[in-house]
Formats: structure tokens, sequence, C-alpha cells
């Protein structure tokens, strides 16, 4: 389909592809350019963050929404939006045939697969473990039947701390995962509270990185009350929260081994590095955090971390000026690329990055040398 055909609700298909939106996507402000994808070109395009479900999970999310038990959970609130979107959901739940097929479409040689937000952190307690061994049997197996298309992550419900241990060590040894993937806090809890301690240590012991995707953040009201409850500001900003409170911590000072990765630019923490190391004061060493913890002074200023345990994605940020910030800030091996399907899907942001003003060296690091050595992937050879 050629990249300016229009689409049935006037949107342009470079931009939008198959994804559906509640408006017109039409190429305005900083979309891209109109552009052609080049299907020869010297590296193979992984993406890093591309989202997928399974009904068994939805339809128990949906089952704990309707029955009144759950209480405030924005992040689960937000699974009953994405149950009622058919389109999205039948796109999500493709892992086979009609994946690879728009993979084609767009040029992507391999996806690694992410259990979508809000994943299995917010069903009922005692069913997120199972539904996690589910979702991790079923993503292996996805990636038995495709091995030179899919990869994935393995999911784990961090309620369950044991049960979290357990399905890191399968998935990384049993099933052949890549690494975990957790949608970022569960009913306000965070992976830096001192009981969710041996999922960290489980993580750097066997290798496995861990992928923090957005989920709606639990304080709902000044980003619902707005319109910013997703990408506009919650999603980030939720990410933020976990990403800083694993950092201060102390998490990689005690497992330096430990690995994150961050989709969206890094949720634009890059840009804030001087600053953290600046006002790094305003919660180092400082008693009394985390419910009383006692004080955490760190090893390093925090920007040391961005540079030693952090990699960032570029999915939904075909930017250019702001890939070539985090390329030359964060150093050209901490940058992957992903697209984030289904949610966005534009061949004109695929054409972005082939295009990019910057050194071949380093295009194929963007695109693929990055997320094999990240992700453990099987290294590709020939391009």
């Amino acid at each position: 389909m050629d990249s300016g055909t229009i689409l049935p609700d006037g949107s342009e298909y470079g931009l939008k592809g198959h994804a559906v939106d509640r408006g017109i996507r039409r190429r305005v402000g900083l979309a891209p350019e109109a552009g052609e994808i080049d299907f020869d070109a010297p590296y193979n395009r992984i993406a890093t963050e591309e989202a997928w479900t399974f009904p068994e999970l939805v339809k128990a999310q949906l089952d704990f929404l309707d029955s009144g038990d759950a209480g405030d959970d924005p992040a689960l609130d937000m699974a009953g939006m994405f149950a009622a979107q058919s389109e999205l959901q039948a796109m999500l739940q493709d892992i086979g045939e009609q994946r690879v097929a728009h993979m084609d479409e767009f040029g992507i040689d391999r996806a690694l697969l992410l259990l979508t937000a809000p994943g299995v952190q917010v069903v009922r307690p005692g069913e997120g473990t199972p539904l996690a061994r589910e979702s991790n049997d079923r993503v292996a197996d996805a990636c038995r039947k495709y091995p030179d298309r899919f990869s994935g992550l393995a999911a784990f419900d961090p309620r369950d701390v044991q049960g979290s241990v357990a399905e890191i060590e399968r998935g990384m040894t049993e099933l052949g995962l890549n690494g975990a993937v957790l949608n970022s806090h569960f009913q306000g809890h965070y992976l830096d509270e001192p009981e969710y301690e041996p999922i960290l240590e489980a993580l750097e012991a066997h290798d496995a990185a861990l992928y923090i995707h957005p989920t709606a953040p639990m304080n709902r009201k000044p980003y619902q009350e707005r319109g910013f409850f997703g990408a506009l500001g919650g999603f980030p900003h939720d990410v933020w929260v976990h990403t800083m409170g694993l950092i201060f911590s102390g998490a990689f000072d005690k497992y330096p081994g430990l690995r994150l990765v961050i989709g969206h630019m890094g949720e634009s923490m890059p840009l804030q590095l001087y600053r953290f190391d600046w006002m790094q004061n305003n919660a180092d060493g400082i008693p009394g955090l985390r419910g009383g913890q006692p004080a955490v002074t760190l090893k390093h200023p925090v920007s040391y971390y961005f540079f030693n345990n952090i990699w960032i994605t570029t999915s939904g940020e075909a930017w250019e000026p702001a890939i070539k910030f985090c390329i030359e800030q964060l150093g050209p091996e901490r940058v992957l690329y992903a697209m984030d399907y289904p949610y966005q899907q534009s061949p004109d942001e695929v054409a972005v990055y082939d295009r990019l003003a910057i050194s071949d060296e380093r295009k194929k690091m963007l695109m693929q040398t990055n997320a094999e050595r990240v992700f453990r992937l099987p290294e590709t050879h020939g391009k």
C-alpha cells in the first residue's frame, strides 16, 4: 500500500498503518514526512516493544473489574477500555500469521513480544502467577513456531514474589525467553520496596533484562481530568517513579548486573540527567523513605546508572533530533529501535530511521545489534 494512500477515516496510511485511533491522523506538527521503507537496508530491524495479550487474561481482567471487588485500580480500568476495542484486541491477540504479515509490510525482521499493559498484575490475587505461566508458555510457543521472527519476554506477577522468581527462572531456562517485562506499578507498589528484592536478585542471577512498560498512574485524578491519563503524562511519569525508585533504593549498587530497559525514548528521562545529578541530595542518604527504611546513599551520581545499567528504546518516538541526542549523550550502544505495535504503527516512521543522518555503524547498532546484545537474541549475519 502506498504511504500516501488515504484510509476510510481520512488518515494517511503512512502515518497510521493498521492502527485504530479515535480520530483522523493528519500530517501536522512534528509528524514525519511521507517516506518509503528501504527493504534492502544493510541491517535487520528488530522492534523491541511490541505488545500482545491473550483471551484468558482479558477475561480475567474484565471479570475482576466487573465484580466491583478490585477497589480503585486505574490500571485495571484501562484494561476495560482496551478490551472494548475489538480491532485493537484482534491485533494484540494475534502472535501468528497476521502479525508476521504486518511485520513484512513494515520491514520488521524480528519483534520482541511484551505482554501488554496492564498485564497479570491487576487480576484477582492468586490468579496472576497462573496467568503469567500461561502467557509465558504461549509466547514461547510463538517463538518456536517463528524462530526467525519472534522473541519474547517473560511476564510475572510481582504480588507473588516467590511465584515471580520461579517464572523468571523458568522463562530464562526452560522456555528460552529473552528477559522479563513488568507493566510498572501494581496497585501503587513498585519493585524498589524491600519485599520485592528477591525479584531483582532473580533478574540479575538469570541475566534477564527487565523492560518496565507504562501503565495508568495510581494517582489518576489530575491526569484523568485533563486527558493526560496515558502517553501525554500518566504513562511516562509512572515509569519515572519506578526507574528513579530503583536507582535511589540502591538496587543497582547491590545488584550491579541488574539491567533495565525503558521505552518511549527513556520516557524523556535522558534530557534530565544533569538535573538529576544536581538535585540528587533531595533523596540520597535520606532516612525514613519507602515506609520508614534506613537511609540509602548511592555509590554514584544518578547519571552513572543510565550509562551502565539502563537502556532505552525509541518506541513511538521517530523524531530524529531526540534519537540523535540520546545516542550522543547516552552512547550509541544504549539506544534500541522499537515500533510500539499495534498502538503505533507508521510506515513513515520506519522510513525516518532509514534516512537518519548517523553513521552506518551506529544505525546498525540502533536497529539491530544493540537489541541482540541486550536481550541475548540470536545474532543475524549477512546484513
